[in-house]
């Protein structure tokens, strides 16, 4: 299970990071952050981790700034040392709130009650998959109709090579290495095509796997990702993604 702390208090942060250490579960910390301005910054550029660990009165304001900046949809544990907020934290997908100094063993009932959740929310998403199964196929976008100089003309999905945002627009390439420029966010086209053809390499590309033309180690175990046609800058897939891309790709 991969945890997020946000927390300013160094000790804090330890003392945190130790209890949760103790509770003895499979957890590993991916990174501790101390300002709204870091914590926002890093969840745009990472994955939503399981869970997170949310001290609310930061140096640079209210963690709540957080998630009205960031579309955070994964279970949250607020550790504060103020009971004024704790109406406010539960409408932002709160599932405890503990009072500073966390104690041991609320802490661990609380990684306890995430546990459940997540058994009870798995059952049931199992059920919806396999309903899903037994009645009609899922529909994914065969063609794309986009303009070109004065005239629409559409493009067979099969035909796009990836899908890149840059300066507010996202831009479609297809085999051919033509760019047309789409009216839907990358989030909207990811949810579209189909996740066998297609991979959100990062927040800035949708990639087809028949584009992919060589994958290259990169430092920090990230991975280099060339494409066919060719893009003018690089696409880097992040070390916290790599494991779930290559296994995508060896699918």
């Amino acid at each position: 299970m991969k945890v997020l702390i946000i927390e300013d208090e160094k000790p804090a942060a330890e003392k945190l990071q130790k209890a949760i250490a103790l509770a003895g579960k499979n957890i590993v910390i991916e990174k501790i952050l101390g300002s709204v301005l870091a914590a926002t910054e890093w969840l745009h550029q990472h994955p939503l981790p399981d869970l997170i660990f949310m001290d609310i009165e930061l140096t640079d304001g209210l963690s709540f700034k957080i998630l009205d900046n960031v579309p955070v949809t994964c279970p949250i544990i607020f550790t504060t040392a103020f009971d004024e907020y704790w109406q406010e934290a539960f409408e932002h997908n709160s599932i405890d709130y503990l009072l500073k100094p966390v104690k041991q063993e609320k802490l661990e009932a609380a990684l306890q009650k995430f546990e459940k959740l997540k058994q009870f929310f798995a059952g049931n998403l199992q059920q919806l998959q396999q309903w899903r199964q037994q009645g009609e196929p899922q529909m994914y976008k065969k063609r794309f109709l986009v303009k070109r100089g004065m005239d629409y003309v559409t493009i067979r999905t099969e035909e796009v090579a990836y899908f890149y945002a840059t300066h507010k627009l996202v831009c479609m390439v297809d085999n051919k290495g033509q760019k047309f420029i789409l009216d839907k966010s990358l989030a909207d086209l990811e949810k579209e095509t189909d996740p066998a053809q297609f991979y959100r390499l990062n927040r800035k590309f949708l990639v087809n796997i028949q584009a992919i033309k060589k994958i290259k180690t990169y430092p920090k175990s990230k991975l280099l990702i060339e494409v066919d046609p060719p893009m003018n800058e690089e696409i880097i897939v992040s070390q916290e993604n790599a494991g779930a891309f290559k296994e995508w790709v060896g699918n």
